[in-house]
């Protein structure tokens, strides 16, 4: 048996991508130093993998941390904690906190935070206008070059509805190279409304949020992008409509992605009947052929990635009358259940499906090193083990998340991520926490 330096793991009877046989897989000082190690390698710490599933570690474009300003519903410590137990090695955590990460030393504040505790790389998003007031563009340039590295700018929670404010956007990021996400919902179309525009809401007595508010956001923006340049990614895709205007614009060579959120691809608007604010998320929970339409266009690439959009919020902002609760569902822990479920266990896709749309492609969207890599010899050690047997059910009060607001309270899935490791070190072990 051959010794090796400090800093290794031995993660013991993996498959990588589910495919072939299992494998020991060697990690030393952060990378992968082998494929095919013995059973009886020695290391530092071991990894029993249980013939389980072996991914690159997941990439979630879209989460909602909270710190600074609502510590009383997540911090960078719980969120991390959670996103680790997701599969996830890197999150992206939006802009509207408060204060506003318009500022570098903000930035740089959630950036140190997450680094220091080491559970999973914490980016921060800037906001696209100052304050997400949509009138002033926010100085991307200081932020860019900031300890942070901001990499994406986004007014998430807000659209940036007037078109001249957006077109300056698009000029002055693309100097920089750094993507904008927007958060496609004309504020003048959605008003009050709480729930999709359709046959539910009109039977339940409940304000629409009509698609064309998306859908219009979507086509303004990318001819904006067409004509001024830059990237441009949509958040939170959830009509048919939108696939159809992004595959236009991806037929015509338009740099648009865009992203759809696990509730989006699962649940319809027909879960609002109880009026239960856990079901209230802007954009709305649509109907079944919006969610069919989403999910052909994860498979076929019109859509690029899933991201969570992850969004805690106390108990008294979700259990109170569907109209006066907040918007928002937890998905950092259930994510790649609710993926492996409508796409692998239905035959639609493989593992390597689900490595590419919640790995490699967010990862490349964002342009984030060392992340999304292959599982191979010499890449960084950023990776996820899942059992695509395990049966759980979900439970809010169990998730790491200080919230409970998961739209899958009771439900059962199958597949479950048993460990997480960043750069070579163990940051989830769920035999580790059985046995706590």
């Amino acid at each position: 048996m051959a010794a090796h330096p400090a800093g290794s793991l031995l993660i013991r009877n993996v498959r990588p991508y589910g495919e072939g046989e299992p494998v020991n897989v060697l990690v030393e000082d952060g990378v992968i130093a082998s494929l095919d190690a013995p059973a009886d390698q020695t290391a530092d710490e071991v990894l029993e993998g249980d013939g389980g599933v072996l991914l690159p570690g997941l990439v979630d474009m879209h989460v909602h941390l909270r710190e600074p300003g609502r510590e009383d519903t997540e911090t960078i410590e719980t969120g991390s904690r959670a996103a680790a137990r997701g599969g996830f090695t890197a999150v992206f955590t939006m802009a509207n906190t408060k204060p506003v990460t318009d500022q570098p030393t903000i930035a740089e504040s959630v950036w140190a935070k997450g680094q220091a505790l080491g559970l999973c790389d914490v980016h921060p998003v800037g906001s696209i206008t100052q304050g997400l007031k949509g009138e002033k563009i926010t100085e991307y340039g200081m932020m860019a070059r900031s300890d942070a590295k901001v990499r994406m700018f986004s007014d998430d929670g807000v659209c940036v509805d007037n078109p001249l404010i957006m077109r300056r956007a698009l000029e002055y990021a693309r100097g920089l190279d750094v993507l904008l996400a927007q958060h496609a919902e004309d504020p003048r179309l959605v008003e009050d409304g709480t729930a999709n525009e359709g046959e539910v809401s009109g039977r339940l007595g409940l304000v629409g949020r009509p698609r064309t508010a998306e859908e219009s956001v979507v086509i303004r923006d990318a001819l904006l992008a067409r004509d001024y340049g830059n990237r441009l990614h949509v958040c939170h895709a959830s009509t048919r409509g939108t696939v159809e205007l992004l595959r236009w614009a991806k037929d015509h060579d338009i740099a648009v992605t865009a992203e759809v959120t696990p509730h989006h691809l699962m649940l319809t608007d027909e879960l609002i009947t109880g009026y239960d604010g856990r079901y209230r998320v802007n954009p709305p929970l649509r109907e079944k052929d919006d969610t069919e339409a989403l999910r052909e266009a994860l498979l076929d690439g019109t859509v690029d990635c899933v991201a969570t959009d992850h969004a805690p919020h106390g108990s008294e902002e979700k259990c109170c009358d569907f109209e006066h609760a907040l918007p928002g569902m937890l998905g950092l822990e259930t994510s790649l259940a609710v993926v492996a479920k409508l796409f692998v266990a239905t035959g639609r896709a493989d593992w390597r499906f689900v490595a590419r749309v919640m790995s490699e492609r967010p990862a490349e969207i964002v342009r984030l090193p060392g992340h999304g890599r292959p599982v191979a010899v010499g890449e960084p050690a950023n990776l996820t083990v899942v059992d695509p047997h395990r049966p759980w059910t979900v439970h809010g009060g169990d998730l790491a998340s200080k919230s409970e607001n998961t739209p899958y309270e009771g439900l059962e899935f199958d597949a479950r991520v048993t460990a997480t490791v960043l750069r070579g070190k163990v940051t989830h072990s769920l035999a580790a926490e059985a046995d706590a």
